[in-house]
């Protein structure tokens, strides 16, 4: 009988399919490993944790860090007027031209600089997470300090290429296309497309949480996106909302409740009411089933 039990299992195991994987080295299945993709819910818990960090910052470091990113963000503005100044003349310069407008966000971003709507996301997981008042009184802490260093920086910036010989006088009538352009859009339009521009940015920063080396790629095409489109950015925007004020473009009024209101009103709704709570809606019941596990 033992004989004929083995025999069955042998024949047993010759018919069961292997593990998965089975076939696999033991470098292939690491590199296997390694490819996965991570869960919503790690990506969820990657940008929570950056934004405690961000919250939990000084307030002179978070001050400096958004000056440093509203000069830098000013160049967006400046390096698509000098490309739309030197292509030639066509239909498709302004497509091309655009391409500038990522400039600054390469910097600030892979810089790791302070942006007002990159924070807008990292600091609101943290409070949909813990649900006390305190950390939504440090969200408002970091977006107050944060957006008031942008404009600050911005002012800098406009202020230089406007008092100071740094730029060619031939980039005078691109830069101010640039303002008109934007300031085209009537309030509702400037509300609207901050919707579209505070998605995008909100969506960048998710990507680059759950993606190693691309993140170049990933700042470019999402930043052009927001100039081909014609959305409207609150830092950004306000280097060439400044310019005007200061060339006589606009007036202040115009600037700020024209340009400024809407804009920072569309830009916190797209990144936080839609997809900070939409991100959040799809990893919730993973996080607290895990909760519940432990």
């Amino acid at each position: 009988m033992a004989e004929k039990r083995t025999e069955t299992d042998a024949k047993t195991e010759d018919t069961q399919d292997p593990p998965p994987g089975s076939g696999l080295s033991r470098k292939e299945r690491a590199q296997v490993r390694e490819s996965v993709k991570p869960r919503p819910a790690v990506i969820y818990e990657i940008i929570r944790v950056q934004g405690e960090a961000e919250l939990r910052r000084p307030a002179s470091a978070l001050w400096w860090s958004g000056i440093a990113a509203g000069i830098s963000i000013g160049f967006s503005f400046l390096t698509e007027a000098a490309l739309a100044a030197h292509l030639p003349a066509s239909e498709w310069t302004p497509i091309v031209a655009k391409l500038g407008y990522a400039v600054g966000f390469l910097i600030v971003i892979l810089g790791h600089q302070q942006l007002f709507t990159e924070n807008v996301l990292t600091a609101v997981l943290p409070v949909m997470a813990r649900k006390k008042f305190h950390w939504f009184i440090k969200m408002l802490r970091l977006w107050g300090i944060v957006l008031a260093a942008n404009i600050a920086g911005c002012f800098i910036f406009a202020f230089a290429i406007v008092r100071l010989p740094i730029i060619s006088p031939d980039l005078g009538p691109s830069l101010a296309n640039i303002v008109t352009s934007v300031m085209s859009n009537t309030p509702v339009e400037m509300f609207a497309k901050g919707i579209g521009a505070g998605w995008l940015i909100a969506a960048l920063v998710w990507i680059i949480a759950s993606t190693e080396g691309v993140e170049f790629l990933v700042i470019l095409l999402l930043t052009y996106l927001i100039a081909l489109f014609g959305f409207t950015h609150i830092v950004a925007g306000s280097a060439e909302a400044i310019y005007g004020m200061l060339t006589g473009l606009i007036t202040l009024e115009k600037g700020f409740f024209g340009f400024f209101l809407p804009t920072l009103a569309g830009n916190v709704f797209g990144g936080t009411v839609l997809f900070s709570l939409l991100s959040y809606a799809q990893v919730r019941e993973e996080i607290y089933a895990e909760r519940a596990d432990r």
